[in-house]
């Protein structure tokens, strides 16, 4: 009896550039280190005694979930007075937490909007953090469409925050590519079948949008 032939196999059918673009916020277009802040500000001795008592990640995680800025952490302070001027300090020297501005990534946003593609911001940032944040780094404002944790309701990686960029922006997981530099953030996109670049860098980050067509490598600056 003669076998018969083998079926074909077929090949993967390349996908084609992504759709839209979405950018994490902090630690992609702006420094976001607030251990290193305390550091240099407490001593690594002290900054690892605060951080061990005092949920620090915790409380910023309400304030990004929409809970008050100022007050918020203010709260915290007074109701641990033995490291009150140091949480204060989350406030207070925000601005010095949040920096500075990483400027290859921008330039990647910029170019890829000049050239018509769509890119999204999707952020866990406060409504109020935020608000006081644009005018000293109106950049972070720059997108077609901005997804704001503060404003949502809801934090990465929660899927539910994927599912409002997918329903709201009408574009197929697939066609989405996301960067965040937080590897539970990127494993949750992934799971819902977005493209995704764990950021370390804005050019591996350049590389793979050149990668995925979006842009040449003059363009990316590489």
């Amino acid at each position: 009896m003669t076998p018969s032939p083998a079926a074909p196999v077929s090949a993967p059918v390349p996908l084609g550039p992504p759709a839209a673009v979405v950018f994490d916020l902090g630690n992609v277009l702006v420094g976001w280190d607030p251990e290193g802040f305390y550091d240099r500000e407490i001593g690594e001795d002290r900054r690892r005694a605060l951080f061990a008592e005092v949920d620090l990640h915790g409380m910023n995680d309400l304030v990004d979930k929409g809970a008050l800025f100022r007050e918020t952490i203010y709260q915290w302070a007074e109701a641990r007075p033995a490291w009150a001027p140091e949480i204060r300090m989350w406030y207070d020297r925000w601005h010095d937490i949040a920096a500075p501005a990483i400027e290859g990534s921008i330039r990647l946003r910029d170019r890829l909007r000049a050239k018509g593609v769509p890119v999204f911001s999707l952020t866990n940032f406060g409504r109020y953090s935020f608000e006081e944040a644009l005018p000293r780094l109106p950049f972070l404002a720059e997108f077609d469409r901005q997804y704001v944790s503060g404003l949502l309701g809801v934090i990465k990686p929660d899927p539910e925050i994927y599912r409002i960029v997918e329903e709201d922006s009408g574009i197929a997981p697939g066609d989405l590519i996301f960067t965040d530099d937080r590897a539970d953030n990127i494993a949750a996109a992934a799971r819902r079948g977005w493209r995704t670049h764990q950021f370390e860098g804005w050019q591996g980050w350049a590389q793979r949008l050149v990668a995925e067509s979006l842009l040449t490598a003059e363009e990316a600056g590489l």
